[in-house]
């Protein structure tokens, strides 16, 4: 098969779908692989690199669209980007289609096949495939907190870690998921007061033995999220319903009541943020104020890691990507359950029900179109 890695044009995002390890792997299996020049550029990977590992580098992403039939990307295609997907090609990268029904309008009338990185399982019930870029956000959420209670960013002006003699920030996480789970670590290695939310009762378990007692649990209910939130000075939200818009936990009326100076770091904010006054920032504007309250919302915030980033999510995409290379994507689909489930757009049918539902659209079993 022959397998197109474009450079990605989201702002400030220099990931790059696959590294020159993973193309040396796809090209020992036998396929082609073309890549646009300098797509590995933000990970210090040059297109000599890529020609070593076999790669044949290309001038234009616009070539790679027209010849390839599998797209290996990492973010979801921007509006140029879709403009030259064509019917039957395939495409495997993050989607994030419920909060954006204009890029969902887009690939329903390409005809591509779309598969979403963000929805493909595990035997085990996990998202593997999201699981790296969750690690990376949640460590990377309490960086950006911490830099923006500082004062020349609208802060508080307020240590995350306090000092000898002066109390630490109060770090309030909603989700004891992925996202959470490694934001925790990070706050609690800084010696910042951290409170952890969820409304599983096994995941505050899990949280309340790994931090030995280091992390406060508190069961996820409006009073107790509500409460939290007025005591604290940077709020990490990481909550997720795979593939469908995020739960609202914030209203704008608990946003006033907040402190002034204190800090929101969105990570849902690619599934349409937690938050009423959510709305998506790049890195090269990463913040605003509502009500006095710092809001960080950037939709690709392990972007701002890209080699790191990189690595970790080739390592967990890569054996999907063979997959689908060596067999086909309906085989690969039909063979393996957990890949179906990241089938979101095929044949201008929405083949994932959260999507579906978030956009009031027609659903299509993905069996149907595999059939």
């Amino acid at each position: 098969m022959l397998i197109g890695v474009p450079k990605e044009i989201k702002v400030h995002e220099y990931r790059v779908g696959m590294t020159p390890t993973s193309v040396r792997e796809a090209v020992s299996h036998g396929h082609k692989v073309i890549i646009e020049s300098n797509a590995g550029g933000g990970i210090g990977a040059a297109d000599d690199d890529y020609r070593k590992a076999g790669a044949e580098v290309i001038a234009t992403a616009a070539e790679v669209f027209q010849r390839a039939e599998l797209i290996v990307k990492v973010k979801e295609p921007q509006a140029a980007e879709r403009r030259l997907l064509r019917e039957g090609q395939v495409l495997f990268t993050y989607l994030h289609l419920a909060p954006d029904p204009e890029q969902t309008r887009d690939l329903i009338a390409s005809g591509a096949i779309c598969i979403a990185y963000e929805t493909v399982t595990s035997p085990s019930g996990g998202l593997p495939l999201l699981a790296p870029m969750s690690e990376v956000a949640g460590r990377l959420a309490v960086q950006a907190g911490a830099r923006c209670l500082e004062k020349s960013v609208g802060g508080m002006g307020t240590l995350l870690g306090g000092v000898p003699g002066v109390a630490p920030a109060r770090v309030v996480i909603l989700g004891a998921g992925v996202v959470g789970t490694h934001a925790a670590q990070m706050a609690v290695g800084t010696g910042a007061q951290v409170v952890v939310i969820d409304k599983s009762a096994e995941a505050l378990r899990r949280i309340d033995a790994m931090f030995h007692g280091r992390a406060m649990t508190i069961f996820s209910n409006q009073d107790n999220i509500e409460r939290e939130l007025l005591r604290a000075d940077l709020v990490i939200s990481g909550v997720l319903i795979p593939g469908a818009e995020a739960p609202r936990l914030i209203t704008r009326q608990m946003l006033s009541k907040m402190k002034p100076g204190s800090v929101i770091v969105d990570v849902a904010i690619d599934q349409g943020g937690s938050v009423e006054t959510s709305r998506p920032t790049t890195h090269a504007d990463p913040t605003y104020v509502v009500d006095g309250v710092v809001h960080y919302m950037v939709a690709n915030m392990p972007g701002a890691v890209p080699r790191t980033s990189t690595y970790a999510l080739n390592n967990a995409t890569l054996p999907f990507t063979l997959a689908l290379a060596d067999k086909g994507w309906r085989r690969a689909l039909a063979d393996d359950p957990h890949l179906k489930n990241g089938l979101n757009i095929a044949a201008g049918k929405v083949t994932f029900r959260a999507v579906a539902k978030a956009l009031g659209l027609n659903y299509t079993a993905a069996d149907a179109v595999l059939a």
